[in-house]
């Protein structure tokens, strides 16, 4: 181990989520891949392979430098689609590259004519519609506008697609919001439409609104958390597991499969009397004579501060508490209970060993983050391999 911890990505589990979303969507709709903040901290180098050897081709990213970072290790003919930020100057690379991007705004819209035309080349772009969210997307009254200069350049600008983005379709609570901007979306589309214009693919659908709003499965879906074994919500989890079930009742077991595995190993090992605090200040007093082992894994490692004297690792098959607050680099458990820990025994942060788990959702939840915000903080320096791991037998219910 190269670096002080390893993220290893199972194969098998990523096959496994993608047959099982392929189920989900259909046949019909093309399944881009996102893989924006590094693959959601699984990779973006390690994963973008493992996708595409699965028959994926299409790729979406934020930003010009992940696109760079896709295209370095995809195959020529994979599509990359940029959602966000490019910056003006950056245009002709992602034209001349053939790369997809959001058009937002229309001053986005008129550079990407005028960088066309010193090119001499032709973009395809993808009209982002604001319908609810309120973050970017062309409002009502700026589409007249676009859709004249789209027209009037056709053959500078291909529309190859037309899109929004969902306020929060992972939680119920949204549902008229949702269903609001469902309408909207349809409503501007074919407003285009009859105005003369070829709208592309149609794409709403994220992780949460495959599940929870089927309907919005158009041309094509953009799928994230869900493609890396993780429910966007533990709400979406529930409903989806309880479907067609009349009393409400989880039955069916989880079809989705943890990709990454978190972990590290014992760096040292101390006996600490009864009395003595542990780590820095006075949150933690040993209550008997305690065997500590320390971790070269801290907050700049990824693991939050906050976890201190609340999470747990994995070690030699069995639960460990973290003790004290945790170090910059490093943090200290509790291994009294354990016996036969020695110096290089395995250290799991996130992921199983033996028939125990430490999931992300246990994780993020003691700091309360969203899965999302655990995962794009671990460090792109952190070590990464692929491995073919077997699948545990699927578990029923929460």
């Amino acid at each position: 181990m190269s670096s002080t911890s390893r993220i290893t990505l199972n194969r098998l589990a990523l096959a496994n989520n993608l047959a099982f979303l392929r189920t989900v969507i259909g046949d019909h709709a093309i399944f881009s891949s996102v893989v924006k903040s590094n693959a959601y901290g699984h990779g973006i180098e390690h994963f973008v392979p493992l996708v595409e050897a699965c028959g994926i081709d299409h790729f979406s990213v934020f930003s010009l430098e992940e696109a760079r970072r896709v295209k370095h290790v995809c195959a020529p003919e994979t599509r990359i689609m940029i959602m966000g930020h490019i910056a003006d100057e950056d245009l002709p690379w992602v034209i001349q590259q053939g790369i997809e991007f959001y058009i937002f705004a229309p001053h986005r819209l008129r550079e990407t004519l005028r960088v066309c035309r010193e090119l001499d080349r032709r973009a395809r772009v993808h009209l982002e519609l604001e319908t609810g969210l309120h973050r970017t997307g062309l409002e009502e009254d700026e589409l007249p506008g676009v859709l004249e200069l789209v027209i009037q350049n056709q053959a500078l600008v291909e529309v190859a697609g037309t899109c929004t983005h969902f306020a929060g379709a992972e939680v119920v609570s949204n549902y008229y919001r949702i269903q609001n901007q469902i309408r909207e979306f349809h409503e501007r589309v074919r407003w285009l439409q009859d105005g003369g214009l070829d709208c592309g693919l149609l794409h709403a659908a994220c992780s949460a609104a495959i599940f929870n709003y089927p309907e919005t499965i158009l041309d094509m879906v953009r799928v994230g958390i869900a493609q890396y074994g993780m429910w966007s919500s533990q709400e979406t989890r529930i409903r989806y597991l309880q479907r067609g079930d009349r009393e409400g009742v989880t039955r069916s077991p989880d079809p989705l499969r943890r990709v990454l595995r978190w972990s590290s190993a014992i760096m040292d090992v101390k006996e600490v009397a009864e009395g003595e605090y542990i780590s820095y200040g006075y949150s933690f007093l040993s209550s008997r004579g305690m065997r500590i082992a320390s971790v070269p894994v801290g907050y700049a490692q990824g693991y939050k501060r906050e976890i201190s004297n609340q999470g747990h690792v994995l070690i030699r098959g069995s639960r460990a508490p973290v003790v004290g607050v945790i170090n910059m680099n490093m943090m200290l458990v509790d291994i009294t209970d354990i016996p036969d820990v020695t110096i290089g025994d395995e250290v799991v942060l996130i992921g199983m060993q033996g028939d125990i788990e430490i999931s992300v959702s246990s994780f993020s939840d003691m700091v309360h983050n969203l899965n999302y915000e655990t995962l794009v903080g671990l460090p792109a320096e952190t070590e990464r391999l692929v491995v073919d791991r077997p699948l545990p037998a699927r578990r029923n219910g929460l």
